[in-house]
């Protein structure tokens, strides 16, 4: 009796190693997630040439699908070989085509806003995303979300609309003021784009979630899709341009982090949901501040500590931590 005992007391210890090394390793892939997405504006500005973006956005966006594919082959090479064994059904990956689709409409829908509002005015008002995925997250897939987790949820977009709106202040324009305008067709491009955007991540998350397939498997499906069209994209919108015009080190740092974050992305919706999705993006925004404040001298304004506040309040109210 001695001996079994002493046998399951060193069989939980280690079962409860292997789920702390579980965690600490699910908390550094999160961290790991908010400095990509923190650190992509920095790096694009990184990339500018007399001001202006010099490569093809179309070119970077289908390079970054094509990586997160080849990725998921690897890993599904490593992790899910025999899945190569099992037939694969269209209808499997027929439900992938539309993420591709909304997701395709709205990064068209994006440049056409600008020409419907000023770009201050689409940064804060594209934090109406989190509302929108927040409340379809709780249709779609019945997740009956408490008062005080809606509070939480609203204190996260107040965080967002003050960062975006003057988190950050550069120094050399100080006299400048923000000339805010929208039109009346903008306000409604805005609701579309924000629905498309939670539908598109909701929808997601409900494929990855239904279907009784490896993580890998499902990730090919959906990113041949976004190479179909983003393919399509490139073709439409810079078919004269060089491919590979305008790269540099800073374009291929940018292609491998955001592959990397979509191989991410795709396991937080697999395993966690789209609220964690919507954390690790506002959290990003700290990162964004400090690297900008670092790299750019842009001044850290009381807004952006506001925001601070904020987010850290959320995460408190929804998940009970900080």
């Amino acid at each position: 009796m001695i001996i079994i005992s002493n046998i399951s007391s060193d069989s939980s210890a280690l079962h409860s190693v292997e789920h702390r090394g579980r965690r600490l390793l699910w908390g550094l892939m999160l961290l790991l997630s908010v400095i990509i997405y923190g650190s992509h504006g920095p790096l694009i500005t990184l990339c500018k040439v007399d001001g202006t973006v010099p490569f093809s956005s179309s070119s970077v966006v289908f390079l970054i699908e094509v990586t997160k594919l080849a990725l998921s082959f690897v890993f599904m090479l490593i992790w899910d070989r025999d899945s190569f064994g099992v037939p694969w059904s269209l209808r499997l990956a027929t439900p992938f085509v539309l993420p591709a689709l909304l997701y395709g409409a709205n990064n068209n829908l994006v440049v056409h806003m600008q020409h419907f509002m000023d770009p201050s005015t689409y940064q804060v008002l594209s934090n109406l995303k989190i509302v929108s995925t927040a409340v379809l997250y709780s249709i779609i897939l019945h997740q009956r979300l408490t008062l005080h987790k809606w509070f939480a949820l609203f204190l996260l977009t107040v965080a967002g609309v003050s960062y975006t709106y003057g988190g950050l202040r550069d120094h050399q324009n100080l006299a400048v003021e923000k000339q805010l305008y929208i039109t009346l067709p903008g306000l409604g491009m805005v609701f579309i784009y924000c629905l498309i955007s939670g539908l598109s991540a909701v929808y997601t998350e409900l494929i990855l979630k239904t279907q009784n397939v490896p993580l890998n498997v499902q990730n090919l499906f959906l990113y041949s899709f976004g190479i179909l069209m983003n393919l399509g994209a490139y073709l439409a919108n810079s078919p004269n341009a060089g491919f590979f015009k305008g790269f540099s080190f800073w374009v291929l740092v940018i292609i491998a982090s955001q592959a990397l974050n979509g191989l991410i992305m795709s396991l937080v919706l697999k395993r966690s949901s789209n609220i964690t999705r919507l954390f690790i993006i506002s959290s990003s925004l700290l990162i964004n501040g400090l690297l900008s404040f670092s790299l750019f001298s842009l001044q850290l304004t009381g807004l952006f500590f506001l925001a601070v506040l904020l987010i850290g309040l959320s995460v408190f109210l929804y998940y009970g931590i900080i």
